[in-house]
């Protein structure tokens, strides 16, 4: 295995499809027209010298190193700044452009450090390179006079030079090695859209500078990885290269954290990780990354992941470390146990949306064919089943319609109650990167996130709706394209049912769906609401982003259904630049919803019930399956309180911190008789765990995540398991114990039998995953490339469904006892339950949830920026510090649910979606009272947790 490098063209790729041909170094080569002559050069196997040029970025033209000479042209014009044309001649190589580029490295040499031996970027530094490259050897100039390389000129402090900022957690900024080429700023600018480097002052004062010359942890940095990427020395360097060195070798792998699904190279030294860089190759995130992704991975090694199996009796015992053998033999005998004494149906089990695709495929195939029941679910039910359902009914196939790409060609985009910025940072990236070339932005959301003014960027509308009148809103849009003639017909006509079309379109032009009737009650104002459905009705390619703000609602699933309303009524579906895109909040969310994790459905959103289904299954299993559906989680909970439920095994999720009504979840876990955890960490929901069954990071095994696009990536194994067994194998051997035949030898076998089974991935492997970098399902002999685009001629369900979409409010309502509407969300540096990135140096940025309220109601509570508060409910309360801020509305409050100190989720209730039981997270009646510090409540939860984290023969908790 060696290290995979990449070929930096120079500048980006042209998107022209007109040709042109012309000659380099007596070679004749064609190009796309707009290529630049740096780019053709390279394509042709000609490397031009370069310092400032790079392919993520635009050319700029600064360095002077890759100058070239042109037939029939005067001068040397730069090479990454010049397009070719047709029958242009172009030397790379003359004795007069030697000289010139000599005489430019030496003086980039002059004011540089010389410690090349000891520099972290000994052997990955391109202006090293470039000296080889142009035959400096020897330097005409020192560092008399002015430099930024030493500290003092003659023993006088020098003011020009500055010391290394080490204020970032996972890089540090060397000024003195600083070529001043300006990558970093444009990778800034261009690639991440940020704004947050510059450079200060002119001529050979200039320097790179973070903000208004703050430190990098001050400043306006994200810490994405973009200038760290681009720098060609070790100005910007990762800390963890300082520390062990260059990485000698690599495999491409897929990121572990949110639904974009970066493909990320490993770069390793031995079982070591050196660093993670993202893949420029990544169809998903092109090259670009984000602090969770690029840097945040520390909590694989960290000292309180556990790495053996452990058993208690009771969940007021210490646990006890067994081995492994030991462990599946109690798990297999207890679950006998509860069936023999309680019924087949008492047990059942929760796939992970954090573990690969045959992982999730194993643990349901487990629950039906070893437990004999469907009592299976996942947390993809707890944020985007209305989207598998509203998508479902009106195109005919649970999954989004575009790729990540798509949004290139998009002219307008709806944001709604998605945050991308924060919880899906590259695309969000890529979105802004399109708004500042010019497409227009509409933001809906109680809450002003980032996206909606942000630098070079600004919504053409925000409506900034009260928490719960989702549907209202875009019927209400819906009712301004319907009246005001706004839809496309011909689409309508050839691609829906007319006469449905008829049916909703009569029922959104009723009065009471206008825009002046819903401002009443969604506190948006009727003109900007009427605008934003003329601009996005007439405004181009139309494309609607949305998030877990529309689907964890009491009318999730009649929001989705809208949405899609409104794509078809203006006939944006099916091309590049348009469509219905739900952002995933996990990694393998749309995997796990793939692979049958739902309790009446089977791999492939075939329901249970359907006889031909099963038989395909049954032959391949050579078990008889249940044709009932099973529970689904809270159906568990209440059948464990109720007494019929006794044992669960929950894979990869913490359920009593990420599921709603923590105190209902608390009293369904302690109500069982053998509750079997598989996590990285003793994490919250293994308080009322029996068996902790040690888990395995996503460096640690091969596998394959669906990404939100629809996209099939390959997860490779970089390091062997800590734990000693990948979480596929773990499930195998909790199989066998319980008498299943089970004999897979690698994870390729798994996605073998997926593939034979499920129509959407039919033409998936490894090997092909392999030969083709990934792939878009549906996967098949009609779509052997996959779909990238889906319903391009017609809708997976034939024609499209017009469903109207009844506006009913929740009934979790505000009143005198709570008067605020409490919603949440996520942050850029955390990741859901925070178990990975809480054990990261991300909590430099986040070490605790904060709850935002707007001045007016913190004047009226009084209450100051950082009082605690205390936070309560019908369902509970908790305490946690105020932001005052004008982010949200007054009467909203916001608050994030990354630490299990806060425990946001004793707050919210037990109301959920119609249609799918998604819990409502985003509407929960409240108040806000100032307080001492942490709640009754959390003390006596804190001190449980303590309790139940004690390890035989450990001197500490785990945690």
């Amino acid at each position: 295995m060696s290290l995979i490098h990449e070929i930096d063209y120079g500048t980006p790729a042209s998107k022209s499809e007109t040709m042109v041909t012309l000659t380099i170094d007596g070679q004749r080569i064609s190009v796309p027209e707009g290529t630049s002559i740096m780019r053709a050069s390279m394509e042709a196997g000609i490397k031009v010298p370069k310092l400032c040029a790079t392919d993520m970025v635009d050319a700029f033209g600064s360095c002077r190193l890759c100058l070239v000479e042109i037939e029939g042209r005067n001068g040397t014009p730069s090479s990454c700044t010049t397009p070719v044309a047709a029958n242009m001649v172009v030397h790379t190589q003359t004795g007069r452009l030697k000289d010139i580029r000599r005489g430019v490295m030496e003086l980039y040499i002059s004011d540089h450090p010389l410690d090349c031996l000891t520099c972290a970027a000994n052997g990955d530094c391109e202006l090293q390179d470039m000296a080889g490259a142009v035959g400096l050897r020897d330097m005409r100039y020192g560092y008399e006079g002015d430099n930024h390389v030493k500290a003092r000129n003659n023993g006088d402090i020098n003011l020009k030079w500055m010391p290394k900022d080490e204020s970032n957690p996972y890089f540090t900024y060397d000024p003195s090695k600083c070529i001043v080429c300006s990558r970093c700023v444009r990778a800034c600018e261009e690639v991440q859209g940020t704004f947050a480097l510059t450079i200060e002052g002119r001529g050979f004062g200039s320097r790179v500078s973070p903000g208004m010359h703050e430190h990098f942890i001050d400043s306006e940095c994200v810490s994405c990885g973009a200038c760290v990427q681009a720098c060609p020395t070790a100005t910007l360097t990762e800390k963890s290269v300082i520390q062990i060195g260059q990485p000698e070798h690599s495999a491409v792998t897929t990121c572990a954290y949110c639904g974009v699904g970066c493909s990320f190279k490993a770069e390793m030294r031995g079982e070591e990780l050196v660093r993670m860089v993202p893949w420029k190759d990544g169809e998903a995130n092109r090259g670009h990354s984000c602090v969770k992704g690029r840097f945040a991975y520390g909590y694989s090694t960290h000292k309180d992941r556990i790495l053996n199996p452990m058993i208690r009796e009771k969940v007021s015992d210490p646990w006890r470390e067994v081995s492994w053998d030991e462990a599946f033999a109690h798990v297999a005998s207890e679950f006998r146990r509860i069936q023999y004494q309680y019924g087949r149906e008492a047990i059942g089990g929760i796939t992970s949306s954090r573990c690969t695709n045959e992982e999730t495929y194993l643990v349901q195939k487990l629950i039906r064919a070893g437990f004999g029941n469907n009592n299976v679910d996942t947390c993809a039910r707890v944020c985007h089943s209305p989207t598998g359902y509203g998508l479902g009914q009106t195109f005919g196939t649970s999954a989004g319609t575009q790729n990540f790409d798509s949004v290139e060609h998009s002219d307008v985009v709806i944001v709604i109650g998605a945050n991308p910025t924060d919880g899906h940072p590259v695309f969000g990236s890529r979105l802004k990167k399109r708004l500042r070339q010019g497409a227009k932005l509409i933001v809906i959301d109680p809450r002003r996130t980032d996206i909606v003014r942000s630098p070079h960027v600004e919504a053409s509308y925000h409506l900034p709706l009260k928490p719960g009148t989702n549907v209202a809103v875009m019927t209400a849009l819906a009712h301004v394209i319907v009246t005001e003639g706004l839809y496309d017909e011909r689409f309508i006509r050839e691609r829906c049912d007319w006469s449905e079309f008829e049916d909703w379109a009569a029922f959104v032009a009723e009065p009471r769906h206008s825009p002046e009737q819903t401002e009443i009650f969604t506190g948006v104002p009727a003109a900007d609401l009427r605008g934003a459905a003329r601009l996005y009705a007439k405004g181009g390619n139309g494309a609607i982003y949305y998030g877990l703000g529309v689907t964890e609602h009491s009318q999730g699933s009649t929001t989705v259904i809208a949405i899609a309303n409104l794509a078809m009524v203006t006939g944006n579906i099916g091309r590049p630049g348009v469509g219905v895109n739900p952002l995933r909040g996990q990694n393998n969310v749309q995997g796990s919803c793939d692979m049958g994790s739902f309790p009446h459905e089977l791999p492939g959103y075939r329901h249970i019930s359907d006889d031909a289904t099963r038989d395909i299954f049954e032959k391949l299993w050579g078990v008889k399956l249940n044709n009932e559906p099973g529970l689904r989680i809270p159906n568990m909970l209440d059948a464990a309180v109720d007494g019929s439920f006794k044992g669960i095994y929950i894979q990869g999720e913490d359920i009593l911190q990420s599921d709603p009504d923590t105190k209902h979840v608390a009293a369904g876990l302690a109500a069982m008789e053998c509750v079997v955890v598989q996590d990285l960490f003793l994490n919250e929901t293994a308080n009322y765990a029996h068996v902790f069954l040690p888990g395995s990071t996503f460096l640690e095994k091969d596998g394959t995540f669906t990404n939100a696009e629809r996209r099939i990536n390959r997860v490779r194994k970089v390091m062997s398991p800590r734990n000693g067994y990948g979480d596929w194998e773990v499930t195998q051997k909790l199989a066998q114990a319980m008498g299943l035949g089970w004999n897979y030898s690698h994870p390729s076998e798994i996605m073998d039998e997926i593939a034979a089974t499920t129509p959407s991935f039919a033409l998936v492997s490894y090997d092909y995953l392999d030969k083709i970098g990934s792939v878009q399902w549906p996967c098949n002999e009609k779509t052997p490339l996959g779909s990238p685009i889906m319903h391009v001629d017609g809708f997976v369900r034939g024609k499209g469904k017009f469903i109207r979409t009844e506006y009913v409010a929740t009934d979790e309502r505000t009143g005198p006892r709570f008067p605020l509407l409490l919603t949440t969300g996520r942050i850029l540096s955390q990741y859901n339950v925070g178990a990975q990135t809480r054990r990261t140096e991300n909590v430099a940025w986040h070490a605790e949830d904060r709850l935002e309220i707007h001045a007016h109601d913190a004047e009226q509570r009084g209450i100051r920026d950082g009082d605690w508060v205390k936070l309560v409910s019908r369902s509970g309360d908790t305490t946690l510090r105020a932001l005052i801020t004008d982010r949200v509305a007054p009467g909203v409050v916001y608050t994030t649910f990354h630490h299990p100190t806060t425990q946001a989720n004793v707050i919210t209730t037990d109301f959920s979606d119609w249609a799918t039981n998604c819990p409502e997270y985003k509407v929960t009646a409240v108040q806000v009272s100032p307080s001492n510090g942490p709640s009754e409540w959390q003390l006596e939860y804190d001190e449980q947790a303590r309790q139940s984290r004690r390890i035989a023969g450990k001197l500490e908790a785990a945690e």
